[in-house]
């Protein structure tokens, strides 16, 4: 949500560095308020996310990729240190619980299969499981806690948007959770993490499968994960789909998601693009909804309490890589070295 377009970020790098004879040191990407991000840090991410591919990119579209990796290593450590500030770094008692609830649903050789499958040990499962929770502590406290939905904001919507609200036949307020086997270069999850086949795709659906079964909430997995381009921002949500639309969907679709009852998820769901786990909010009959009707008003809620968080932390990211100093090695050495030539 909150990255660049690759060549625009390339393009951007270089000329904000254009000219800068800066010393490059050895082994070093980049740094972040002096703190060290190295190229085994920003290689050991590209392999997870991209070595996997069965396509050979050339030289210019791997760096490319690796500047991308490396936007998101820098933007990670500017949240962790804020959240280190801020006191609210996960415990290792948070990483150990978290740990437990999300091996619990495999057996020991299934759970060591999706580790080495991501390129990973437990260790740094660990590492990754004690960054995500410090940065969702600093999101909560830093920026939900702070939002406020009013009676009056909730009757403001409903007035403005009172026709959606009037189902000319029935319909299903229904989200997903997409991952494909070939990457897109338009996916921008939070987490920046696409599968690049189909094996890697399959095992990233249930990883994220389970963790849905141990209570994560489904829209932020989708921020975090879903390679939906257009709904993963928005955490997956889909909207109301009438049922005349359902019936042209997929049959695997359409079963899945009028099986499920209100507040179930589906099962994977494998298609053509790739697997896709739905979550059916409400099944509503034709008529118009008023506001009195509690569904209604959860449902505004719900939407403007997303919209403002996606604009809040949009905001926060920008203001806070504002305040760090960032130092981009490895976009220097890009830029000088086409000054060379």
């Amino acid at each position: 949500m909150f990255r660049l377009l690759p060549a625009a970020l390339l393009a951007s790098t270089v000329l904000s560095i254009s000219g800068c004879k800066r010393a490059v040191p050895e082994n070093v990407a980049a740094t972040v308020n002096g703190r060290v991000i190295t190229y085994a840090d920003l290689d050991n991410q590209y392999q997870t996310q991209f070595m996997s591919s069965p396509e050979h990119p050339s030289d210019d579209q791997m760096m490319i990729q690796k500047l991308e990796v490396l936007r998101t290593l820098v933007d990670n450590q500017i949240m962790l240190q804020r959240a280190e500030k801020l006191g609210l770094m996960a415990t290792d008692a948070d990483v150990e619980s978290k740990f437990t609830e999300l091996k619990a649903p495999f057996t020991q050789e299934e759970f060591q299969k999706q580790l080495a499958s991501r390129k990973m040990s437990a260790e740094d499962f660990k590492a990754q499981l004690k960054r995500d929770l410090s940065i969702q502590k600093l999101f909560n406290k830093e920026i939900t806690s702070h939002i406020s939905i009013s009676d009056h904001d909730v009757s403001d919507f409903y007035n403005s948007n009172k026709s959606s609200f009037n189902f000319p036949e029935p319909q299903v307020h229904v989200a997903q959770i997409l991952v494909t086997p070939t990457p897109d270069p338009n996916v921008r999850n939070l987490k920046g993490d696409k599968a690049q086949n189909e094996d890697q795709a399959r095992k990233k659906m249930d990883m994220l499968l389970a963790r849905l079964k141990q209570g994560e909430d489904f829209g932020v997995v989708a921020q975090n994960f879903s390679e939906d381009p257009t709904y993963a921002p928005n955490g997956g949500d889909l909207g109301f789909v009438p049922e005349s639309a359902l019936e042209k969907a997929n049959s695997d679709i359409r079963k899945a998601i009028q099986t499920a009852a209100p507040g179930q998820m589906t099962p994977i769901v494998h298609t053509s693009e790739g697997y896709r786990v739905f979550k059916v909010f409400s099944k509503e009959p034709a008529g118009q909804r008023e506001l009195a009707d509690p569904r209604v008003q959860q449902n505004i809620r719900e939407t403007l309490l997303n919209r403002k968080d996606q604009l809040l932390r949009a905001a926060y990211y920008e203001v806070a890589r504002d305040e760090a100093k960032v130092v981009n090695y490895l976009a220097m050495t890009v830029a000088q070295a086409q000054e060379k030539k």
